[in-house]
């Protein structure tokens, strides 16, 4: 592939990471004043948790249809995909229709990321992607600072409506840039390759069994949903085990550096995104800001996470890729529990440097263990490994949402009755809608906004708590450096071995 192709092919790939960036830290900032003006605060977290459920349960699907049938078509497929459902949403009338589209937003986006960075580690190799993660982390930086800054302007001058309407003309380019650009887009096959239809639609149905059921955490419903889930996913893994080309190759998970991977997705998601989508809903409703202030209060965490992006690529040429995860993950622990402390006496800059510190612990593990992982692995099963890597981080940001959702509903309600207020009687509305606040408070607002503070800060002990597991299972990552284990795979791989 040319010289010239390849920096097409990568600047469509930086203007996917754009995108991907800049969704959820543009829609967290615009959620407040959209509950405000649709409603529907109950369902605040569904608006999160169904874009995050659909786009976690088809990332392995994507990566392995992009082994099969090549990065090229998928990619496209599914960026298109999502610039539909970004034009859905923004026509939504209802906080249900909004969900119904976010979900369809969510179809797309599960194939944007992950194929993102599977393409860019099959076309730089080791120096070059660890060189590399800097300017993408620097594309990622910048549209994660731009962007809820763009998006609290227009939620406050002009619509939420235009928030996912600003996905169409950079997501329509990068399709552009790379369908044109891209060559050879089907790998060579030497036998018939079947989908894993089972297999995918297994695990969409077990994903979905456990949402909902740590939604409804302690009815009778959701026992009956998380029993439900442990079968879906044993008869998952029988599937698996006898399809001629699973979904979720399980040889992979014999790897350790695969295995404690994935487990540390899952914990660092759950910590980070599950937490970081109340962080504008706390500064809205309890600190009295506006949605472009509210989006003002990401950006340090979205720069802190860039810069030690970059700095961690460069240090992975020079030290341990678990050294430098344990330190992330403890900047990570550091930041949420900090978190724990916020009330509404809490000024808007000290939460802008725990946010920093959760940033930075994030921009230090995760790309190192991502590059781990695509150095290890097969070629051709580069995509799926990629993928499943994304998948955990993502299933681990949707239960985390979902928990934390539930956490909020059953605290607010305590705290209320504590309070001496009738949950049934009151409404959040008035703490979250601007045109509401402009007319005045009611006399419930002082109550209402202490339940809500006290409500969201401890939501932040939950995330401490899964913080301090992505330590734990950090601490089990085979050592030594990425080069190291290549060499390993390699001595491992060859003939005769």
């Amino acid at each position: 592939m040319s010289p010239k192709r390849l920096n097409v092919i990568t600047l469509g790939i930086m203007l996917s990471l754009f995108l991907a960036s800049m969704e959820g830290t543009v829609v967290a900032t615009a959620m407040p004043t959209i509950v405000g003006q649709l409603g529907g605060l109950s369902i605040y977290s569904w608006v999160f948790s169904i874009y995050l459920l659909t786009s976690t349960t088809t990332v392995p699907i994507y990566g392995k249809l992009s082994d099969l049938y090549g990065r090229k078509l998928v990619y496209t497929a599914s960026m298109v995909l999502f610039v539909a459902g970004s034009v859905l949403c923004s026509l939504a009338q209802t906080m249900d229709q909004l969900i119904i589209f976010r979900g369809i937003q969510g179809l797309g986006a599960g194939g944007v990321l992950p194929l993102a960075f599977t393409i860019i580690g099959e076309i730089f190799d080791l120096e070059q992607r660890a060189r590399m993660q800097g300017l993408f982390s620097g594309v990622w930086g910048v549209s994660s600072v731009i962007g809820p800054l763009i998006g609290g302007f227009l939620v406050d001058q002009v619509s939420w409506h235009w928030v996912f309407l600003i996905n169409v003309i950079p997501g329509s380019l990068a399709v552009i840039l790379v369908w044109f650009a891209w060559q050879s887009i089907t790998p060579v096959r030497t036998k018939k390759v079947s989908v894993d239809y089972a297999g995918a639609g297994l695990l969409t149905v077990a994903a979905l069994a456990l949402l909902l059921g740590l939604d409804q955490l302690g009815t009778l419903l959701s026992w009956g949903l998380l029993i439900g889930f442990v079968l879906l996913t044993a008869l998952l893994l029988w599937v698996e085990h006898r399809a001629p080309d699973p979904m979720l190759p399980l040889h992979l998970f014999n790897d350790r550096l695969f295995v404690v991977s994935l487990l540390h997705g899952v914990f660092a998601g759950w910590a980070m995104f599950g937490s970081l989508s109340y962080v504008p809903l706390f500064v809205q409703a309890v600190l009295g800001t506006s949605a472009t202030q509210a989006g003002i209060t990401l950006t340090p965490m979205s720069l802190a996470w860039t810069f030690a992006s970059i700095l961690g690529g460069r240090l992975l040429l020079k030290m341990g890729y678990r050294t430098l995860s344990l330190f992330g993950m403890l900047l990570l622990c550091a930041g949420t529990f900090l978190m724990t402390t916020i009330s509404p006496a809490s000024s808007q800059i000290l939460i802008m440097v725990f946010l920093s510190l959760m940033g930075v612990g994030m921009g230090l593990s995760i790309p190192a263990f991502l590059i781990a992982v695509q150095s290890t692995v097969r070629k051709q099963d580069l995509g799926v490994a990629t993928s499943t890597v994304q998948f955990s981080r993502s299933i681990g940001g949707t239960l985390g949402v979902s928990v934390l959702g539930a956490v909020l509903s059953s605290g607010l309600a305590s705290r209320l009755i504590t309070a001496g207020i009738d949950p049934a009687t009151v409404s959040l509305d008035s703490l979250i809608d601007p045109m509401a606040a402009a007319a005045g408070t009611s006399a419930m607002s002082g109550p209402l906004r202490d339940a809500l503070s006290g409500s969201i800060a401890s939501l932040f002990i939950t995330a401490s708590v899964a913080a301090v597991l992505g330590l734990a299972v950090v601490a089990f990552a085979p050592g030594g450096r990425i080069a190291q284990l290549m060499e390993n795979k390699l001595v491992k791989d060859s003939p005769g071995s």
